[in-house]
């Protein structure tokens, strides 16, 4: 009995003993999160609400560019030269109508008034306005003659879920640093709250190698949120860096959350762009052979066609710096401003 009770005893002491000092790891380990910097770590409690929160923020932007096409004889010999006189319209073989569209991620920052604004990338509502193809020359170059000519028509940027028709307005656009900004004026107060981004706005020239962040776009469509290291930050004078994260088509102006000193204090420190990738030339069959009854046994004979393939590296994203955006914001005042648009607050 005795025995019995000195080894409940001792396994109780152990117990607290166990407890005591896990506590005293904690203690020793929690201060070093109030260091001023972005996390390195994974949160040590639980964020869902907060992402959650940030979430319906994040809205998926569709754009899509409509185009009429002029195809030419393989006689006609129409060069650029003589787009600007009609000769072309002379040698239309027939015109076809298509359109190119595009999905991707904008995120609302601002709601004042009737006025809604939303930030993306560039590239995805950039379609140009009009697309040359030329026939080749016998050594299979492309020689100075069209082939085909189109012209856009016109062009849609809406988020679905917004009201009236979410129909958007591109108010400016850079090219160079990949950054849009797009806006929908109402035209009757909404009845319910749009919401809106408000955490701050961070500073990505002081990440750090292994920063934590989190990611949240619509890759192919789905929203999703994932996480990511950060890795060569400060790539260039604006403060863009890399993040492991996984990236397809769609999530290009998803946001990137940092961590200052614990969740749930994120931070907007940039948005994600565009992915490393490979390229290259695959035959294919056209677009519309049959699938399900092609039997793979037999050799194909039909028509080749040649697409130029972009193989995604996984694993290796390019996020412009929150920094590049603020400087592209303070550049456009006055036009913003002639639009009625006022995002003076984001950048002060």
């Amino acid at each position: 009995m005795k025995i019995l009770l000195k080894c409940l005893f001792l396994i109780a002491f152990l117990q607290i003993l166990t407890l005591n000092c896990a506590r005293s790891i904690y203690k020793v380990a929690y201060p070093t999160l109030s260091d001023g910097k972005y996390d390195s770590e994974f949160p040590y409690k639980s964020c869902s609400i907060q992402l959650e929160k940030i979430s319906k923020t994040v809205r998926k932007l569709s754009a899509i560019a409509y185009y009429k096409s002029y195809v030419l004889a393989n006689d006609s010999r129409i060069t650029v030269n003589d787009i600007h006189n009609d000769n072309y319209l002379k040698k239309a073989t027939r015109e076809v109508f298509y359109n190119n569209s595009v999905i991707g991620t904008a995120t609302v920052i601002q709601h004042r008034g009737r006025r809604l604004t939303l930030l993306t990338c560039a590239h995805i509502v950039d379609f140009p306005d009009t697309i040359i193809s030329y026939f080749p020359t016998e050594e299979g170059k492309p020689s100075i003659y069209i082939q085909s000519i189109a012209f856009k028509q016109r062009q849609d940027n809406f988020v679905a879920d917004l009201p009236e028709r979410g129909r958007l307005e591109l108010l400016v656009m850079d090219k160079k640093r990949d950054i849009a900004l797009l806006g929908k004026m109402f035209t009757s107060d909404t009845h319910y709250p749009i919401p809106v981004f408000d955490y701050p706005l961070g500073k990505a020239k002081t990440l750090e190698w292994g920063s934590f962040v989190y990611l949240m776009g619509y890759p192919k469509g789905y929203q999703m949120v994932t996480e990511g290291i950060v890795s060569q930050p400060n790539r260039d004078s604006d403060g863009s860096f890399l993040v492991d994260a996984l990236f397809n088509k769609g999530f290009s102006g998803g946001i990137v959350l940092a961590i200052r000193d614990g969740v749930p204090n994120f931070e907007l420190v940039g948005i994600a762009n565009s992915v490393s990738a490979d390229y290259e030339y695959i035959m294919s069959p056209p677009e519309n052979i049959s699938r399900t009854g092609y039997d793979s046994r037999i050799p194909y004979q039909g028509e080749v066609f040649v697409e130029f393939n972009k193989v995604i590296n996984y694993g290796i994203t390019f996020i412009i710096s929150m920094e590049s955006i603020q400087t592209f914001i303070k550049e456009n005042e006055s036009v913003l401003s002639d639009k009625g648009y006022d995002l003076t607050p984001l950048v002060q």
